[in-house]
């Protein structure tokens, strides 16, 4: 059974990353509230257009020439719509126009903001994708229609169609309302320190809460190693770091490349958040019999022997790690300075150990059976040989 502390906070001594600029704040205090140590990294940032000219125009071009039909294909984008219209004095107008035209959805969130505002929807794509959304119009003869299409920042033609050039090729007189655009992010910084994390295997689960922001985040990483740069991100994606995804458009980029995902069944922010509590303890807890039945309980940088957790800095963390992986069994300090030090990049580990090397791994063990306190003696030394774990070897 795992600690109590664990049932409180499922994500303790994980590493998440959270790569959205949109509530970033809500999703990482939910992340923090259940434990984990939170990444921020916005991969994009989302500007508004409320006072852009070309909204403006679309907005009055609708009222004016009232639409046919009218999609909706974010919450947030439709909310801001109708804010941006109020601003101008043009709610009453725009409201009237619309709601002459028949509404259609893409998803959930498009819904509820449609619904919010006074209208019902005609249709609603439950894949929340606008392929669905224009296959569901294909059988409403468009042709010669009017179509107002809320836009929602870049299309990647490999996630979903671009649905007002679509409607166009059918001939429908199409009206693109711009709301928001994506903008590279305020940090690059903070984005290479993530993919370097990674890289490193020092995040346990990266979220993802839209398609534009998985692409920016392979974009930045093959900018910052031309050739490999993507691979390396997209390798530790497939193997080691979770990619959680608020969604199955978001999850797409991934998947198409070969990235397993989690995501929840509802695209919500919490249903995210508990997403991650489930799948990330799944991947990293380890709980190990040892000895006079104590229990070593490993998750991330947590260890937790009597019940009370212990947070290790990271290369203590990692020394427990590769001690845990085949608990009982003797590793040398030459195996160490390879799987601990050199993997992140030292320039330990390289070659026979040196009397330095001995000693930076021997003060590291010391750290960690100072870390263990009373429940030191679980950490053994084995002389001429390295150390050990003292539970009986597994697979013995």
């Amino acid at each position: 059974m795992s600690p109590p502390v664990l049932a409180e906070q499922p994500l303790l001594g994980c590493t998440v990353a959270v790569t959205a600029d949109r509530r970033r704040e809500d999703l990482a205090a939910l992340l923090r509230r259940r434990g984990a140590r939170v990444i921020e990294a916005p991969t994009l940032k989302l500007v508004p257009l409320e006072d852009d000219a070309e909204l403006r125009a679309a907005t009055r071009a609708c009222i004016e020439y009232p639409p046919d039909y009218v999609v909706a294909t974010t919450g947030r984008g439709w909310r801001g719509w109708i804010s941006a219209a109020e601003g101008w004095g043009d709610a009453r107008g725009l409201q009237s126009a619309l709601g002459k035209a028949t509404v259609v959805s893409r998803g959930p969130k498009a819904t509820g903001a449609v619904r919010a505002s006074g209208m019902r929807e005609e249709y609603a794509a439950a894949s929340e994708l606008c392929s669905e959304v224009l296959d569901w119009l294909r059988t409403q003869d468009v042709r010669g229609k009017r179509i107002a299409v809320q836009q929602y920042g870049a299309v990647d033609p490999t996630v979903d169609c671009d649905l007002s050039s679509e409607l166009r090729d059918a001939g429908a007189d199409v009206v693109t309302v711009p709301v928001y655009r994506w903008d590279p992010p305020e940090d690059r910084s903070a984005v290479e320190r993530l993919l370097e994390a990674i890289e490193k295997r020092e995040v346990h689960a990266v979220a993802f809460t839209s398609a534009p922001g998985v692409a920016a985040l392979l974009d930045a990483a093959e900018a910052r190693d031309p050739g490999s740069g993507a691979e390396r991100l997209l390798e530790a994606l497939r193997t080691d770091v979770i990619a959680a995804c608020v969604g199955p458009v978001c999850a797409k980029p991934l998947e198409d490349r070969g990235v397993p995902s989690v995501r929840p069944e509802r695209s919500r922010l919490g249903a995210l958040a508990a997403e991650l509590c489930v799948a990330v303890p799944q991947r990293v807890r380890r709980e190990i019999p040892a000895e006079d039945g104590r229990t070593l309980t490993i998750q991330g940088s947590a260890v937790l022997v009597r019940g009370e957790p212990v947070l290790l800095p990271p290369v203590v963390a990692a020394v427990l790690a590769e001690l845990a992986q085949r608990p009982g069994w003797v590793v040398s300090r030459a195996e160490l300075l390879r799987r601990v030090w050199r993997s992140r990049g030292t320039g330990l580990g390289g070659g026979a150990a040196s009397v330095r090397d001995q000693h930076i791994v021997e003060s590291t063990i010391a750290r960690l059976r100072t870390a263990l306190g009373e429940d030191a003696d679980l950490v053994r030394t084995v002389t001429k040989r390295g150390y050990r774990l003292a539970v009986p070897p597994s697979g013995s």
